[in-house]
């Protein structure tokens, strides 16, 4: 067991710094088979630790293996079995129970009384030993990391101290000055025996020959005895002086901290003083501003508006705990909230006689105006129009110039009485209101007189409500009827003329001419709008949300459609929830009749042209764009949008109608049919719409009605080719989608790709259709003839065994190709290009088109016949009257002829 013991030190333990105490061999209870060691150990290293480790030897069996480790302290309870039998069974209880089995009782006994040392030594946390003989159990074992543990291997348990570096060199010295220390250990112990003897007498004496000098230091010390008396008396009599100073001293300490206590609550009296006296005096020249100051001059305006913010400043002051009970307090507040009551009143009636004054003139100049308009004998819009030569609204600049230098009187007057600062925004919107309703209805007047221009065609055109262009009745569309080639498009009635007006008059100049008035509508409109707005919020002071006291006596003032604001008793807070919500409020009054003026405008135009509502939708798109990125939420951008849906509602109405007078087309009976007017006219709307459309922001409405327009158009050209009996369907389809897939093509909509390719397919197939219907078989009794070779091919008998069949042998195939000479087949050619310029129309020039494409199937019909001679009829040397070159020059010289 000493040997394993060492080898677990060396490999084990003094690699990991930590000493071997005790070992015991054990095994679990019940596993007799693998054993293993238990080990206590504890570190070289403070603080000390002791652990219990498990080791057991490797499966090889070659070396040992640290298994695993349990901290001494973790261990509860250790339980012997049977503390009077030999036993070799015990338990350990960590943090569940590990039963083993040693392989001794010693062995067992030894281990369990290293851990009783170790616990008694290293831990405050004691174990319990239960079952364990008191024997190997010590009463009480010494304290303190200095004392051994007693009993047991004590050399193993107690703390080892090694020699320092000078304790080594003094040993060793020390042997060798004897040479024999090494080999009679005895002789060298007896040695160092006598040496010591002689080293403590060497002491006594030194001690016995220093008592003269001891005796010398206590007569010393006694003398310094005395001297500390006389030292103690005469500090007595020094504290007994002192005591006598102090008193004096606390007498003087008590009269300055009085004399103190005065000067400081002076201070803070004269810091109250002047205080109030800063803050709640008010100049005498603020005071006459105030009662008398001018507010019709610049310098009597700033005067007073200084003195108003004097005086708010007066009696917003924040007063300190207890100044309101003050009388003199009292008393200047009261002053000061007379003056504040004089000067709102003062304000509020020279603000009410500036709007009066300003208003009135402008009243005066709209009244001349309307006055000279309305002189009998005189046409009103005419004389209108002489004094607006120019579309333009009046500007208001010079008003708001002079009223905004009132714009912080306002803003004293909303913070100290919101009663008047209320009656005078109410008074301002009603004189306002009224001004620029007559304003804006006159120029809407003059805009519409621009637009139809004059009063004849503004009557024409119902300015007054008659029905307008596009209320005709749909017996005209009913009756439409398709005429000949060359006078289609003269004798025709289009979608753009379907009421009292011809194509002629909505040229593209009057469509430029109405889309420059409606965009100088909007443009005066704009600013007009921006400036009034950029006003109210200066003069009015409502840029920001904040909370607004005052006094107000009035009751709430209503407004179109709800309430600006409510007035509460004095003194009762009132919070604007949102002042951006005040302003639009404020506007919606103030340009009331914008949104109606508007819409009539709009209502005139598409009246005049339902075509102008493509123009009216990207100029209201962009401008309601514009008004969006500079406020989303304000009058101008909420008015515009409202306009905007109508000119939306419009647009689709102007779609709706040209889809449904497609459905409505009729054709005539007797004439061609050629390229049907609704394609001609969706190409004209296109070439429009591009060019109004080009970078408009609300290209995505005009593709959508692109798709229902074209899908529209498909549909009555199908059901047109149809219905029609003159023109055939193929000519029918051929012609108009061709027109259809030319005009996309040469627009080049991004949208309509898949109709254009569509339509190109659709003008492939029926020019195909139409080829092979109308020319047929040319050649009508050698096609019956081949045909039947054919048959007999299909039956089963070879090519070349044709010629023997009866009915077709070169004899009868000869027979049948002379009834076919060149003249005969150049005269049925010829008869064959008439028939189909009859059925094509001059304008979509497809005649040669289809001649060309006739003259290929024919060669085709040609190449195949001289296939079947060759291979039925090998050798036998029959050949058609006339070549692939005859065919050519026939085609060319007839189409030449005509």
């Amino acid at each position: 067991m000493t040997a394993i013991k060492h080898a677990l030190q060396r490999d084990i333990f003094t690699p990991n710094d930590e000493r071997l105490l005790s070992i015991v061999n054990v095994c679990k209870a019940g596993k007799k088979k693998r054993n293993c060691f238990l080990c206590a150990t504890v570190t070289t290293e403070r603080p000390v630790q002791v652990n219990v480790v498990k080791v057991k030897k490797s499966d090889k069996g070659d070396f040992y293996k640290r298994q695993t480790a349990w901290a001494l302290r973790d261990l509860a309870v250790v339980d012997a079995k049977d503390a009077v039998k030999e036993n070799p069974e015990f338990d350990l209880h960590f943090d569940k129970v590990y039963k083993w089995v040693a392989s001794s009782t010693v062995e067992k006994h030894t281990f369990i009384s290293c851990i009783w040392k170790l616990n008694q030594r290293y831990l405050r946390k004691k174990i319990d030993f239960i079952n364990v003989s008191s024997q190997l159990l010590e009463e009480s074992v010494p304290s303190g990391e200095n004392q051994s543990v007693a009993g047991g291997d004590e050399e193993a348990v107690d703390e080892y101290q090694e020699l320092n570096a000078r304790e080594e060199q003094d040993i060793e010295i020390m042997m060798e000055g004897c040479e024999y220390a090494i080999s009679n250990a005895e002789a060298f112990a007896e040695k160092l025996s006598r040496e010591l003897q002689v080293l403590d007498g060497a002491n006594i004496q030194s001690i016995m020959a220093s008592e003269k000098q001891v005796n010398i230091l206590m007569k010393l010390l006694d003398e310094a005895l005395k001297e500390v008396d006389q030292i103690e008396l005469k500090l007595s009599s020094y504290e007994e002086m002192l005591q006598s100073v102090k008193e004096q001293m606390d007498q003087i300490s008590e009269s300055n901290h009085l004399i103190h206590l005065s000067n400081t609550n002076n201070v803070k009296l004269l810091s109250e003083i002047e205080f109030l006296v800063n803050h709640m005096d008010l100049a005498k020249g603020h005071i006459k501003a105030l009662q008398e100051g001018d507010l019709t001059s610049s310098r009597g305006i700033e005067a007073c508006t200084n003195a108003a913010d004097a005086l708010l400043q007066c009696m917003n002051v924040a007063l300190r705990p207890g100044h309101d009970m003050l009388h003199a307090v009292k008393q200047q507040q009261q002053r000061f909230s007379d003056l504040r009551e004089h000067f709102a009143r003062r304000l509020a009636s020279h603000l009410n006689s500036v709007f009066v004054q300003q208003f009135s003139q402008k009243f005066l100049h709209l009244y001349s105006r309307s006055h000279s308009i309305s002189v009998p004998g005189h046409d009103q819009s005419s004389t209108l129009a002489q004094h607006s030569v120019e579309l333009t609204l009046p500007n208001h600049h010079p008003f708001h110039r002079d009223l905004l230098r009132y714009a912080k009187l306002m803003e004293w007057l909303k913070n100290t009485d919101y009663g008047k600062y209320e009656g005078l925004t109410k008074n301002y919107m009603d004189y306002l209101s009224r001004l620029y309703e007559r304003e804006i209805k006159d120029f809407f007047e003059v805009a519409k007189i621009k637009m139809t221009g004059t009063t004849r065609e503004g009557k024409k055109f119902g300015l007054h409500g008659s029905s307008g262009k596009l209320t005709g009745s749909t017996s005209s569309l009913n009756k439409l009827s398709v005429q000949s080639s060359g006078n289609r498009r003269s004798q025709s009635s289009s979608l753009l003329d379907m009421g009292n007006m011809s194509a002629s008059d909505l040229d593209v100049a009057d469509r430029t001419k109405f889309d420059k008035i409606f965009e100088q509508v909007l443009s005066e409109l704009e600013p007009l709008c921006l400036a009034e707005q950029d006003f109210i919020s200066k003069f009015f002071k409502l840029q920001q949300h904040q909370n607004i006291s005052g006094t107000a006596t009035n009751e709430a003032e209503e407004m179109d459609g709800g309430t600006l604001s409510r007035s509460y008793p004095s003194g009762v807070p009132q919070t604007v929830s949102s002042e951006k919500d005040m302003i639009r409020q404020m506007m919606t009054k103030i340009f009331r009749c914008i949104e109606p003026e508007l819409n009539n405008l709009i209502a005139l135009g598409d009246k005049i042209d339902s075509f102008n509502s493509l123009y009216m939708l990207v100029k209201m798109s962009h401008h309601v764009w514009t008004a969006q990125n500079v406020d989303p939420a304000s009058f101008l951008s909420t008015t515009l949008g409202n306009v905007l849906v109508t000119v939306k509602r419009n647009f689709d109405k102007c779609i709706s109608n040209q889809m449904k007078q497609m459905d409505e087309v009729k054709i005539s009976k007797k004439s061609k049919v050629g390229i049907l007017p609704f394609v001609a006219e969706f190409e004209e709307f296109a070439a429009l719409a591009e060019s109004i459309f080009k970078n408009a922001e609300r290209r995505g409405d005009l593709d959508k009605a692109y798709i229902k327009l074209i899908r529209a158009v498909f549909v009555s050209v199908e059901k047109v080719a149809n219905e029609s009996q003159k023109t055939p369907r193929d000519v029918v389809m051929m012609e108009n989608f061709h027109h259809i897939f030319a005009t996309l093509s040469r627009l080049k909509i991004s949208c309509l790709e898949a109709e254009k390719k569509e339509a190109k397919q659709k003008y492939t197939d029926h020019l195909q259709s139409y080829v092979i219907y109308s020319l047929g078989q040319p050649l009508e009794k050698l096609n019956h003839f081949f045909e039947g070779v054919e048959a007999r091919v299909a039956q089963g008998i070879r090519e070349e065994e044709v010629s023997y069949q009866l009915a077709f042998n070169k004899q009868e195939l000869r027979k049948v190709i002379k009834e076919y000479p060149g003249k005969e087949v150049k005269k049925g050619l010829d008869n064959l290009y008439k028939k189909v310029d009859k059925h094509l129309c001059e304008e979509e020039n497809l005649l040669q088109v289809v001649w060309h494409s006739m003259q290929d199937e024919f060669i085709r019909q040609y190449k195949h016949f001289e296939g079947l001679i060759a291979r039925c009829y090998p050798g036998s040397g029959i050949t058609m009257e006339f070549t692939i070159q005859d065919i050519l020059d026939y085609c060319s010289s007839i189409a030449q002829s005509h």
